[in-house]
């Protein structure tokens, strides 16, 4: 394993169109909707990231202890597609997967009629799955506040159930588009369901065969624009990209309009060019939060202010992302503080002139989201090779627009 690499830019401007990783998040649903339907889809452009590839190979695979790796849509899916479907199988994970919480999606499949049990500690992966008999309950109230990865995984196996399934979300909605791609590509291979202020409900339904291509990963396409705010000049194009997307984290072009990138939509995805940034900005994140960490790197670079929310769920991904931000962002001299429960703001310093270094702590977000610090200064990057989780190519795209990228150990 790459122990480290040292990134730079000898001119600080960056021109060229980029070819970006499909998305995995509609990649595994569309995987996982395709396996359900018990017929032959034709999915086009799936994700190169190792969280897509793990999924189709696994869902390939006949072995009875299956191993998600550090994959939390895999997990999450995988959990309840082996219950809903009947299978008996181990399901595990890394030493990080098997500290993530899972209870509240055990606790709905149980109420359904799934057998399954946990192997080691109440509430965390390893999980046995042990099969289905049905409950006669088809009506569920969840905890829509954690992951809405456990919502996607309820409604993705709703249709097979003999009732259909009628889903309660309590309280706060977060990361709702991503709900709603789930039930677009769910309408995509033929089910529909209604989605009323809290209330989903899914009908009992056959999933359809169909084809279908994954858009660009608008999360990738983040990085980019934090890549051209911090540039000196800029003129980037991201392909494969559509304004009316999916994804909810094509929310970044309007949160980078207001730091200093101006989205142009083409034939070809969308053009990146600067513009004036504001010095003080308020987000919420509750429905794009994978956008905090570039947000939180981007404005320490730029010296903005900046006041965040609707990042709760960020303390339960492959890190505590929260801390992890704290941390590193002392390198850049900005402090990043919880001023009032769940109220962050960072407050920007003057960055020294030094090599920077940035711990990714196993998380592919934080190296990309430190990465385009690299436009101000040389940095190195511990364990650069974890982007393969969603971005494989990222150290090499980052050449073709003149970085010097060098790896050691």
């Amino acid at each position: 394993m790459t122990k480290a690499l040292t990134l730079s830019h000898p001119t600080n401007t960056i021109q060229g169109k980029i070819k970006l990783p499909a998305s995995k998040s509609e990649a595994n649903r569309a995987l996982i909707i395709a396996a359900l339907s018990g017929q032959e889809s034709q999915l086009h452009n799936l994700s190169e990231a190792n969280d897509t590839q793990l999924l189709q190979r696994l869902l390939k695979s006949d072995a009875e202890t299956i191993n998600a790796e550090d994959a939390g849509t895999v997990m999450r899916f995988l959990t309840a597609y082996y219950a809903i479907t009947g299978q008996e199988k181990t399901l595990t994970g890394t030493e990080r997967m098997c500290q993530r919480p899972i209870k509240v999606l055990v606790d709905a499949l149980r109420e359904l009629g799934a057998n399954i049990e946990y192997s080691g500690e109440e509430g965390y992966p390893p999980l046995k799955i042990k099969g289905f008999s049905g409950s006669g309950n088809n009506k569920l109230k969840v905890r829509s506040d954690i992951s809405s990865q456990y919502i996607s995984a309820l409604l993705m196996v709703g249709p097979l159930l003999p009732e259909g399934l009628e889903l309660e979300l309590e309280g706060k909605i977060g990361s709702r588009p991503y709900i709603e791609m789930t039930l677009s590509l769910m309408k995509h291979f033929g089910v529909d369901a209604v989605f009323s202020g809290n209330t989903i409900k899914v009908a009992h339904q056959a999933y359809k065969a169909a084809s279908f291509s994954v858009e660009s990963d608008w999360s990738a396409a983040s990085y980019w624009y934090s890549f051209v705010a911090l540039a000196q000049e800029a003129d980037i194009t991201l392909l494969g990209l559509r304004e009316d997307s999916y994804q909810g984290d094509s929310a970044i072009a309007d949160i980078m309009y207001r730091l200093g990138v101006h989205s142009t939509f083409t034939e070809e995805g969308v053009k990146l060019t600067k513009k004036e940034h504001e010095m003080s900005v308020s987000i919420d994140f509750s429905d794009c939060p994978d956008l905090a960490q570039t947000i939180v790197a981007l404005c320490a670079g730029l010296g903005v202010k900046l006041s965040m929310t609707g990042v709760e769920s960020l303390r339960i991904k492959e890190t505590d992302r929260i801390q992890a931000l704290q941390i590193e962002s002392l390198s850049l001299n900005s402090s990043l503080q919880e001023v009032t429960p769940g109220v962050f703001q960072m407050a920007p310093g003057v960055i020294e002139k030094k090599e920077l270094e940035f711990r990714t702590y196993e998380d592919h977000r934080m190296a990309m989201a430190f990465a385009p610090i690299a436009l101000l200064e040389p940095i190195k990057i511990q364990e650069p090779r974890v982007v393969r989780k969603s971005y494989p190519r990222f150290w090499e795209d980052l050449e073709k627009v003149g970085f010097e990228v060098k790896f050691e150990g």
